[in-house]
């Protein structure tokens, strides 16, 4: 079988399997940022729209693992407004093949990371960070999970809570309800300003609450197929 054919099939299984949890019409913004030919062709939208590249170059880019960031200057602007989506029915997820070496690193954000309103999950020195359209500067921090391989997301599906998932476990924050979400762009491996990752990132979506658990077998199945084409 040739590698342009199983990464088909790997892309096919994944939609028709995310179609099947209930999961593919949650996904309102998506790439695939592993398996193809250049760096143009991961910037190809899987479902939304295309996102802004911020000075990657084809070098960051590795067919197998994805795209990884500078720490500095290289980020993605989903074009997807972080308001897009209702204030308590909310997902984003990433897939990340390799951690930032630094402390205070971004995942995925919306501008300003932690201001009022915002979306995001990000390394600090000690903990990963979560929050989804959070009312305060507040966030919640998990020790366990300071330092995230694989598909790690956040879903909220009502105000009073919300859940993350990272290392296979979903756990659910009490720890505050939503508030009125930031207007501004969600972004991959920076908060469109003064925070940037060197991580690797292999995949996104944003969208509307979903099944984490749902996803992570479905997205950890498609980079596994992807690994095994390349």
């Amino acid at each position: 079988m040739s590698r342009a054919k199983q990464l088909a099939d790997a892309i096919d299984a994944f939609v028709k399997g995310t179609k099947a949890d209930g999961t593919w019409d949650s996904i309102k913004a998506c790439c695939i940022l592993a398996g193809w030919d250049s760096l143009d062709g991961c910037l190809v939208p899987l479902k939304g729209p295309a996102p802004t590249n911020n000075n990657f170059a084809e070098a960051d880019y590795n067919r197998e693992t994805g795209l990884v960031g500078d720490g500095s200057q290289t980020y993605l602007d989903t074009n997807r407004a972080n308001d897009a989506d209702p204030q308590d029915d909310k997902h984003v997820s990433a897939y990340i093949s390799t951690v930032p070496s630094n402390a205070g690193t971004v995942y995925i954000a919306s501008a300003g990371r932690n201001i009022v309103g915002s979306t995001s999950f990000f390394r600090g020195s000690v903990t990963t960070n979560w929050g989804v359209n959070r009312p305060s500067t507040a966030s919640v921090s998990d020790v366990l999970n300071a330092d995230l391989i694989g598909f790690a997301g956040m879903s909220r599906f009502q105000a009073a809570n919300f859940l993350y998932r990272a290392n296979g476990a979903t756990t659910t924050s009490t720890a505050f309800p939503s508030g009125t979400p930031d207007p501004g762009d969600l972004f991959v491996m920076s908060d469109g300003s003064s925070y940037h990752s060197d991580a690797r990132i292999a995949f996104y979506s944003i969208g509307e609450s979903l099944d984490l658990a749902a996803l992570d077998t479905r997205v950890s199945a498609l980079i596994t197929a992807i690994g095994a084409a390349i």
